[in-house]
């Protein structure tokens, strides 16, 4: 944000204008600027979460596409590698337990994300009580 754009200037002047008694306009307004850098700060973080998850959501393909290709390439070589049961059964195990591993990271993640935004959204309502009580008290 510019600082000499500052949208938040020109309302607490607006808003100082209407004198109300044991209001201090100009806490008020900042305190509304807090608010919304709070939740500018909250759809950062959110942002790079999903980011975070898709560049891990890619990563997985790209396992998943490398053991593909191993697969088939193994299937040509030597005789019925892939054509042995126990062989599949391995490769099927194998690939369900990373598959599972990259769904629990995914979770984790997404739970992180969830439990930083609900914090710092707490925090600031926390402080928006504080200062709501300090802005309302008779001077």
């Amino acid at each position: 944000m510019s600082k000499t754009a500052n949208p938040f200037g020109d309302l607490t002047q607006i808003l100082e204008q209407f004198k109300v008694p044991g209001v201090d306009m100009s806490a008020l307004v900042n305190a509304h600027r807090k608010d919304f850098e709070s939740l500018m700060a909250v759809n950062q973080a959110a942002s790079e979460a999903m980011q975070s998850v898709a560049r891990k959501q890619a990563e997985m393909l790209s396992q998943s596409m490398v053991a593909i290709q191993a697969a088939a390439s193994n299937a040509g070589t030597g005789a019925g590698k892939l054509g042995d049961p126990m062989k599949q059964a391995e490769l099927q195990r194998q690939a369900f337990e990373k598959a599972l591993e990259g769904l629990k990271d995914l979770a984790e993640m997404t739970r992180q994300a969830q439990a930083d935004a609900l914090n710092k959204l707490s925090k600031r309502a926390a402080e928006r009580l504080d200062e709501l009580v300090k802005v309302m008290k008779p001077k």
